[in-house]
């Protein structure tokens, strides 16, 4: 009779844990009380960190898991999150239980709208990233406010949603590559952990629910595998992969450009052209453009043209953008006339070399006096010099505008659409600390995929610390710098 009620216990048991892996199709099931951590299963290492505090699990301290005792292949997951100032954690999916250590199965879901880390070691996957396998950097939600976010997933395809707007998506290929010892950073079926990551870092979750999903097919890459191979690579290794130099022109939108920045895993600063005879003239319509691409998951940022442009805008309306750049592109001449070098028939080249010299002095006036973060589209000459390009780039020269980036801590942009500057100036420029930043400079639709920028990361040894990072509303060049009263050039 004993054996018959223990055989009877451990039936139910089993029918039980059923249940909770094989949770009904299509229908959200709570999977935290509000109360209590029933149904989890803390790791033996810190479980002081994870606590219920005022109806949330409270996820603070020094680095522990909570699990969820069920187990899920395709579902939908969804939270109410509240970050604070150094919040950093993370949802596992597809994971296993483990007494200590990171979790070595499934992929990490980041959580982390501002903390930065340190300069040394810079934090800079934000919220929805799917943890060094794609990455993303611009944050779509706020400090000290509950937000919703939300993890589907179908197959090999895994999407990632803040207050219902996708901020990522990766479709895992069929054999991903994943460093030694990482083997188990795939899909395949487990169950979600929530993180505490240290002692200065505290993370709230409530309203925790799950919907199981029924089978469906795999979806194919859209990229191939060799790329998804090198991006993994990359995001790995710390590079932020961001385009920063991306226009809405020849058609593109920018629900395209979200489109690529999630087929392809770069992620992507839009910039309208904002000064004289361009789309952006005045603050009305600078306010109209960062209305129209508001609550987009990329950066915004701003290409200032002319000399001119500092009397356009005002620095309350230039301080909106994340980042502001400009190139020597458009300068008036010792002769009083107004060069635009892209334009042929805007451009006078009297003398080469008397050109070159006033360029550079143009170069060194910009970035001495304008408040901007990057140099883009850098040592750009006109069509007719472009042949002597690197004879008229001399050493000295190169030294020159390296030194005034250095000194007023601007960002050297590697550009892909003109494969410029060189090797050699990169080189020089990473020596005397300076950061850099990709960028595209598109006419159309086509963004390509970066080829220059990622072949000179490995002719010259970059690092990711030498890549630029997005400044903090303080030390924006505009809010130290402000507007000079007048500009040379």
């Amino acid at each position: 009779m004993k054996n018959s009620a223990w055989l009877y216990i451990a039936v139910i048991a089993l029918f039980l844990t059923a249940c909770k892996s094989q949770a009904p199709t299509d229908t959200w099931i709570s999977i935290f009380d509000g109360e209590t951590l029933n149904g989890w299963k803390k790791s033996t290492e810190n479980p002081e960190s994870l606590t219920v505090e005022d109806g949330a699990i409270k996820c603070s301290g020094p680095r522990a898991h909570l699990f969820y005792e069920g187990k899920f292949k395709n579902f939908e997951f969804e939270a109410e999150v509240k970050t604070q100032e150094k919040s950093n954690s993370g949802i596992f999916i597809h994971t296993t239980y483990q007494k200590e250590g990171w979790p070595m199965q499934g992929y990490e879901v980041q959580v982390n709208n501002s903390y930065r880390g340190s300069e040394k070691n810079p934090e800079r996957r934000k919220t929805g990233s799917v943890y060094n396998i794609r990455n993303i950097y611009y944050p779509l939600a706020e400090d000290g406010e509950w937000f919703k976010m939300r993890i589907k997933v179908v197959e090999n395809q895994i999407e990632v949603f803040v207050n219902d707007v996708k901020v990522n998506e990766y479709i895992e290929p069929e054999n991903p590559w994943r460093p030694d010892g990482s083997e188990g950073l795939k899909l395949g079926e487990g169950t979600f952990a929530l993180q505490a990551h240290d002692p200065g870092s505290t993370t709230f979750y409530r309203n925790l629910r799950v919907k199981a999903l029924p089978e469906g097919e795999r979806k194919p890459l859209e990229a191939d595998e060799e790329w998804d191979a090198l991006i993994t690579k990359l995001m790995r290794a710390g590079f932020p992969v961001v385009d920063y130099h991306v226009h809405l022109k020849g058609g593109l939108t920018i629900e395209e450009v979200v489109d690529n920045s999630q087929r392809l895993g770069v992620n992507y600063g839009v910039a309208p052209n904002c000064g004289l005879h361009f789309p952006v003239t005045d603050d009305a319509s600078l306010f109209e453009y960062i209305k129209s691409v508001k609550g987009s998951p990329t950066f915004k940022g701003m290409q200032a043209e002319g000399r001119e442009w500092i009397t356009l805008f005002s620095p309350e309306a230039v301080a909106q953008f994340d980042y502001v750049f400009t190139d020597a592109m458009t300068f008036t001449d010792y002769k009083g006339r107004r060069n635009r070098i892209w334009i042929p028939e805007e451009v006078w080249v009297d003398d080469k070399q008397q050109f070159m010299d006033q360029l550079v002095e143009k170069i060194e006036a910009i970035f001495s006096q304008e408040p901007v973060d990057i140099y883009v589209n850098p040592t750009v000459l006109p069509d007719e010099l472009k042949p002597e390009y690197s004879s008229l780039w001399t050493k000295e020269r190169m030294e020159r505008v390296v030194k005034v980036l250095a000194e007023n801590n601007i960002a050297l942009e590697i550009n892909a659409r003109y494969k410029v500057p060189g090797a050699e100036m990169i080189k020089m420029a990473k020596a005397a600390g300076v950061k850099f930043t990709f960028g595209t400079n598109n006419t159309g639709r086509d963004l390509g995929q970066l080829e220059y920028c990622i072949q000179m990361i490995e002719e010259c040894k970059l690092t990711p610390n030498d890549m630029f990072e997005i400044k903090p509303d303080h030390l924006k060049p505009v809010n130290v710098k402000g507007f000079p009263e007048k500009i040379t050039g």
